[in-house]
């Protein structure tokens, strides 16, 4: 059965310890590790910490930015990357989830380029490692920061041109869950899918994230994990909460409401296995 993971990035405030300490004390199955939180922590105590609490990583988020526009060159944060992905390797992550990059001023082919020369040094590495890279599209309104992959099924076509386990994709559902096309798309995707994000939204998806509880907003949840079931979908839900209403919630709340709300839905998708994503 599909295990219930939560982001780090819902709980902003604590610090990597508090996370893990409340995760599990909540019952949580996974996390979804924030670098940088766990750099602050210490990885080798991270690694201490996760084992003594018995947590398995669902993800180690982020890894990208091949298009440029930071302080660093291309090679360097290749080499960020690939760093990463052995980080990955020693917590045993379910997958690195990589950002593109921003298109930015660049022509699409060119930042085609960059990212399939970055691709082509993580992915042995990758498959060495035995660690997924997970590519993570979002739809251009709201992720121009992050990625030029802005199509579900161009994301879906790059990956099956490699051809290898250890590239694959990552579903969010703030991003994707009002898109029309979604259910037809997901027979193709969910073979590639390393993870799927689980938020709500009272509204479509912009630049600045708004999410709110699972089941309080507009999105068709349980269809989505009906579908996701129907199609084959084995791995982890990672719940990836932030946004003002989150910003002012209280995190044992959050977490005790994840769950619940995880389990309703699980049940409300077991109960209707006719029901459209969009009515």
């Amino acid at each position: 059965m599909a295990g219930l993971a939560i982001c780090e990035l819902t709980t902003y405030r604590w610090s990597f310890e508090e996370d893990v300490q409340h995760y599990a004390a909540a019952g949580i199955e996974g996390i979804g590790i924030w670098r940088q939180k766990l750099a602050d922590y210490g990885e080798r105590q991270g690694r201490e910490l996760l084992a003594e609490h018995r947590l398995k990583v669902s993800s180690l988020f982020w890894a990208g930015g091949f298009t440029g526009g930071g302080d660093q060159s291309h090679g360097e944060v290749v080499e960020d990357a690939c760093d990463a992905l052995r980080l990955a390797a020693t917590l045993n992550a379910g997958c690195l989830i990589v950002h593109s990059g921003a298109r930015a001023m660049h022509t699409q082919n060119h930042v085609r380029r960059l990212l399939l020369l970055a691709l082509d040094k993580l992915i042995p590495l990758a498959e060495q490692l035995n660690v997924p890279v997970a590519l993570e599209p979002m739809p251009s309104v709201a992720g121009v920061d992050w990625t030029f992959l802005t199509c579900l099924s161009d994301a879906a076509d790059l990956v099956a041109r490699y051809n290898t386990p250890a590239l694959r994709l990552v579903l969010d559902t703030y991003y994707w869950g009002l898109d029309p096309d979604l259910e037809a798309r997901l027979p193709i995707l969910v073979p590639h899918l390393a993870l799927v994000q689980l938020a709500d939204s009272k509204s479509p998806p912009t630049r600045e994230p708004n999410r709110c509880r699972l089941g309080e907003g507009q999105l068709p949840l349980a269809a989505i994990l009906r579908s996701l079931g129907q199609n084959g979908y084995q791995g982890d839900y990672e719940v990836e909460l932030m946004g003002e209403e989150i910003e002012t919630s209280d995190y044992g709340d959050l977490l005790t409401h994840s769950q619940q709300a995880f389990d309703s839905i699980r049940r409300a998708a077991a109960r209707s296995p006719g029901v459209p994503l969009r009515p």
